[in-house]
């Protein structure tokens, strides 16, 4: 199984991937698994109702609002990075955690680098499939770079403003 590299807490560590991504040409295997949203969309509650977990991969240019009605039954929402200066991804981390309420695993795919730790922190990620070979201990300091924040987020850190007590 791959490995990738999840939040405890403040601090990332490897974590064993126990989900399969599965394309969707080829059969679903046994045990969890992640799927494209039109593969979910088909298949979605037969697997559901097999008792495995499940995860959807949603691209860029896909709504997360999609999932709406789902998200209670799924274990991980895997955003889509093509490339790192895409970054519609933030806007859907954050939308599934604000406005949908999801509190399940929010995980970065795709073209995803250390520099970004911070930004994808803050807008509700907690798992990372790096491609830079990047160390836990190198993500766990870029997710928390900046002591100080200038706007809200998923993260619920005080902003500078209200440390300050202005």
């Amino acid at each position: 199984m791959p490995r990738l590299i999840r939040l405890a807490g403040a601090t990332a560590q490897w974590a064993e991937d126990g989900f399969t991504h599965v394309a969707d040409e080829e059969a679903i295997p046994e045990g969890d698994v992640i799927l494209s949203l039109a593969r979910f969309q088909a298949e979605g509650e037969i697997l559901l109702s097999n008792s495995r977990r499940v995860g959807v991969r949603i691209e860029s240019d896909q709504e997360v609002e999609a999932l709406a009605y789902d998200l209670p039954r799924l274990a991980v929402v895997a955003l889509a990075f093509p490339k790192y200066r895409d970054g519609r991804a933030y806007t859907s981390a954050r939308l599934l955690r604000e406005r949908l309420g999801f509190t399940g695993e929010v995980r970065a795919v795709g073209d995803v680098l250390q520099e970004q730790a911070g930004f994808m922190v803050r807008c509700g990620f907690d798992a990372f499939e790096p491609n830079d070979g990047a160390t836990p201990e190198a993500w766990t300091k870029a997710a928390h770079r900046f002591r100080h924040v200038y706007q809200r987020a998923a993260d619920d850190r005080l902003v500078a403003f209200e440390e300050r007590g202005v």
